[in-house]
């Protein structure tokens, strides 16, 4: 069982409400696949040839939602967490890991990237807009967006926690 509460999203709720506990219960979905994990664990690779590891998914995640939050919706210049310190020519989004990379400081930065997600959107009008591609982009159109993302990817991590320890299902 596991110690990371995620409640269902309400099932007769507001459209701001829905889309929020979508996007809440998805990103808790990912901590919940990485939960129990040490370092060498969550930095076993899928399947050969692919490189894909727990750790690489979440720091891709806090690369994600900085993106979207940040840079698009709210229009801030913020460099890449991971870019630095992974291979440069991997243009990964954060999939690759640096020497030295844990879970621990993984889940931390995007924990602190989600929270600055949630300070942006808080009082935000759903059809307010960021820009993406030189077009407007609604916080709603976001938001769907990083549901399908997370989503996806849970799906990707639902995989890669069976071959690590044959927990799968949460």
């Amino acid at each position: 069982m596991s110690a990371i509460d995620r409640p269902l999203p309400p099932l007769n709720a507001d459209e701001r409400t829905t889309l929020e506990s979508w996007l809440d219960f998805h990103r808790t979905t990912l901590a919940m696949k990485c939960e129990g994990l040490d370092d060498g664990q969550a930095a076993i690779a899928s399947v050969p040839p692919s490189g894909f590891t727990l750790t690489g998914l979440v720091q891709h995640m806090a690369e994600v939602e900085r993106n979207w939050f940040r840079r698009v919706f709210a229009g801030e210049q913020v460099p890449s967490v991971y870019a630095p310190k992974a291979d440069p020519s991997a243009p990964d989004g954060g999939f690759h890991l640096a020497e030295g990379a844990t879970l621990h400081a993984a889940i931390a930065t995007w924990q602190a990237e989600v929270a600055r997600s949630r300070e942006l959107c808080a009082g935000r009008d759903l059809a307010d807009t960021g820009r993406f591609m030189e077009q407007d982009v609604s916080l709603r159109w976001i938001y769907v967006h990083m549901i399908e993302e997370y989503a996806r990817h849970n799906g990707h991590a639902d995989l890669v926690r069976e071959r690590v320890d044959g927990a799968t299902g949460v």
